[in-house]
């Protein structure tokens, strides 16, 4: 079936051209009923589904957001970073579409197999050095006459960002990302066939009064062993996973040790505010318990037992007597 959707002239003239015999009804059911050709691009395949590049989306939403906390500290100014794209392309493709001369970060993720790129515009990546030696963030674009401590300040901030990609991918699967290369053209990052396919998630990237883009570049290669887990029926799984018994055991061991406060009420009062206001040193307020009737002992805040005061070992103390009835236990 045809994604077309007709406007309602169309469908109007459709309906009118059937009724005066200019379009035979037959003929349109024949047209119909013939195959559809459809034009496939063997250097576009298509290797992730929709449901997988969605997953890819969520998880570097996050990563974004990582990225964004991170930066706003190292640079101390405004810092917006958000997913504006993912999409799968050519490898080739991807190589043609930034800047002949820009900052790139190839990072390995081992286990997993293969290297992932880290591209950074240069008005961006300028705008963090100029906050980092104190300037006010003014990005620049002079990456052909890039200074050896302008890229020893980008490696060292770039190394020390991707740690918050290993956080972001944890949901999925573990990796310890590690920058092998840095490079500013393009040409010379040959790290797959130019057809093998790849996924570019972008980011707008906003800091203080500059912006620009951030691509990340995925292989296939690096993201075949771990497509099971992208899927939306891995991801409900997941969630509806039994815990182990010795992991419920832990559980339950560490709430026992768990300190909560508790507490018995003597007694409480109401009174006016004029009663309130003029209260001084000596002054009796009058409770609403009885001395001999039992306190009612609370636990965060919720009634839970019904005791009687004491003393034990020297200390003032209560004696359970009974569990409270009402309160939650009536609500359910």
């Amino acid at each position: 079936m045809s994604s077309e959707i007709l406007s309602q002239n169309e469908i109007d003239a459709l309906l009118s051209a059937l009724s005066t015999g200019e379009m035979d009804a037959d003929e349109l059911k024949k047209e119909q009923a013939e195959k559809k050709v459809r034009v496939y691009d063997f250097k576009r395949a298509l290797r992730f589904s929709k449901d997988q590049i969605r997953s890819l989306t969520r998880v570097h939403e996050n990563f974004a957001r990582l990225l964004t906390t991170f930066f706003s500290a190292q640079l101390r100014t405004y810092v917006q970073i958000s997913v504006a794209s993912a999409d799968q392309i050519p490898y080739e493709e991807f190589i043609r579409s930034i800047p002949k001369m820009t900052i790139l970060n190839v990072y390995e993720v081992p286990p997993l197999d293969g290297r992932i790129i880290m591209e950074i515009n240069p008005n961006v990546a300028y705008a963090m050095v100029d906050r980092v030696l104190g300037g006010k963030g003014i990005s620049l674009n002079k990456v052909d006459t890039l200074t050896e401590i302008e890229t020893r300040i980008m490696k060292n901030l770039f190394e020390r960002a991707i740690e918050n990609l290993a956080e972001a991918w944890s949901t999925i699967t573990e990796i310890d990302p590690i920058l092998s290369d840095f490079e500013v053209n393009p040409q010379f990052l040959q790290m797959v066939s130019p057809n093998e396919t790849v996924v570019v998630i972008s980011l707008n990237t906003v800091i203080g009064e500059s912006s620009g883009m951030i691509n990340i570049c995925i292989p296939h290669v690096v993201l075949e062993p771990i497509i099971p887990k992208l899927s939306v029926h891995y991801w409900m799984q997941t969630a509806k996973k039994e815990m182990q018994p010795e992991d419920l055991q832990s559980l339950e061991k560490n709430i026992r040790k768990t300190e909560v406060p508790i507490a018995a009420i003597l007694g409480s009062a109401d009174i006016s505010i004029e009663d309130f206001l003029s209260l001084d040193i000596g002054d009796v307020i009058q409770l609403n318990q009885k001395i001999d009737e039992p306190l009612q002992v609370i636990v965060e805040g919720i009634p839970k037992f019904i005791a009687q005061p004491g003393n034990y070992h020297q200390k003032i103390a209560v004696q359970i007597l009974d569990t409270y009835k009402g309160g939650d236990e009536d609500d359910e």
